[in-house]
């Protein structure tokens, strides 16, 4: 989810090219189930600590192309995960205030 001290990254210029391209790469296909991917994951999930390092947010090697369902699993969630956050059919994290 994002937290505080991502927001700034998740809707950088840097991010949102890299998302967009290695979702083209994986022509927007699951890698986990087949099904039609919506979220760019972090296998190694981001933290305050590695937040800056492109070897952890932008490398090819660290993102996976997944469908809303893998996505909520691997996070063990159903469509809201964190209190007053969920996710729109398009993977788009959505602010519940």
């Amino acid at each position: 989810m994002a937290k505080d001290y991502a927001k700034g990254f998740y809707n950088s210029r840097r991010w949102k090219d890299t998302q967009a391209a290695y979702m083209a790469s994986q022509h927007y296909i699951c890698e986990r189930c087949g099904s039609m991917a919506r979220i760019v994951h972090h296998i190694k999930y981001i933290s305050p600590s590695n937040i800056n390092d492109p070897n952890i947010t932008l490398s090819w090697d660290n993102l996976e192309a997944l469908c809303i369902d893998c996505h909520n699993k691997e996070h063990m969630c159903s469509s809201s995960c964190v209190e007053g956050v969920t996710f729109d059919k398009d993977g788009n994290l959505i602010y519940n205030h």
